[in-house]
């Protein structure tokens, strides 16, 4: 089988494809055909070995998948081959993975590959931070850096489901469209706009409710700036590279949380209720009530191809790798 794999940490254009053996099963485990895998931003810092947990090279990245089972392991009962699944696993850009079963879900009839494959990490990691981490009530304001990305799309969406006047932060006028058609109710373009400014406009000076944050750097210490009394502000991750410094006064002064958000830790410490908040998200898409946005596909041999947009802020929503084209 084909495999997109790295052989050590570094450049992102070091990829080769490889012919590897194909993977067997261990105990509660499948081996699944690949159809569809997701890439994220954290995939770029895997790669470049920044992440905070990193694999053993060589290694593939991805860890999001959807496609068919082809064997199951000793002790499996929940699935057999042949039937369709997603989920999480580790080393996903290849044409076979070994998969954990209780990492991996029955992929629903209404969900194509590619869409089973783009949206769990997304949607689940702003579902656990909107609802469960920032406890976003309807009537709040919620403010979305980096809102055209894929866990800020998530975020738009998510946020008005939840009954919020959701304010999308974004760098250029064609991704704040695109937040606009996900629901977003105003918009600020952070790379010409006085950003501060335009928070005290749009709330009448109060500030906001609940800032969704997976950008940091530059734009946090504004963002903290601009929170309302006893807001909550997440911290999702660090996409513009640097984890910014900020002045723990400002959260004293404003009332104000700084909230961590990691499902993947919680999903350490806490399986049961990981699996019980996963399921939610699941029924919410499934329904239609969430419809995340796969703006673009890549073949295996494109995997760089899709790494680089990702590292150069290109991506809406998310991009999905096809192993097997």
């Amino acid at each position: 089988m084909r495999a997109a794999l790295y052989s050590e940490f570094g450049p992102i254009d070091n990829m080769r494809i490889a012919e590897l053996p194909s993977p067997k099963p261990g105990k509660d485990q499948v081996v699944v055909s690949v159809e569809a895998v997701g890439m994220a931003f954290f995939d770029v810092l895997t790669v470049e070995g920044k992440y905070q947990e990193l694999p053993k090279p060589p290694f593939s990245p991805g860890c999001e998948l959807s496609g068919v089972v082809k064997e199951a392991g000793e002790g499996v009962t929940s699935f057999k081959p042949g039937d369709a699944v997603f989920g999480t696993v580790l080393q996903a850009c290849r044409e076979e993975a070994v998969a954990d079963v209780d990492k991996l879900w029955a992929r629903p009839a209404s969900l194509s590959p590619e869409v089973a494959a783009g949206f769990g990490t997304n949607y689940v990691t702003s579902w656990f931070a909107l609802k469960y981490r920032g406890a976003l009530k309807p009537g709040e304001t919620l403010l979305v850096l980096g809102a055209s990305g894929g866990v800020g799309i998530a975020a738009v969406e998510i946020g008005k489901l939840l009954g919020a006047r959701v304010i999308a932060c974004a760098s250029t006028a064609e991704k704040l469209e695109t937040c606009r058609r996900h629901g977003a109710d105003e918009l600020i373009n952070y790379e010409t706009e006085d950003v501060r400014a335009r928070i005290k406009e749009l709330t009448g000076g109060r500030g906001v409710d609940v800032c969704y944050d997976p950008v940091g750097d530059k734009y946090a210490e504004p963002m903290v700036r601009s929170m309302a009394w006893d807001g909550r502000y997440l911290i999702v991750g660090f996409a513009a590279g640097v984890p910014p410094k900020i002045p723990l006064n400002l959260a004293l002064l404003k009332g104000s949380a700084l909230i961590g958000v990691y499902f993947g830790g919680m999903m350490a410490a806490e399986p049961q209720r990981a699996r019980k908040i996963y399921a939610e998200i699941i029924d919410l898409v499934a329904s239609g009530k969430l419809k995340p946005l796969i703006s673009r596909t890549y073949a295996l041999g494109e995997t760089v191809e899709a790494l680089r947009a990702l590292s150069s802020r290109q991506v809406q929503g998310k991009i999905v790798v096809l192993p097997r084209k």
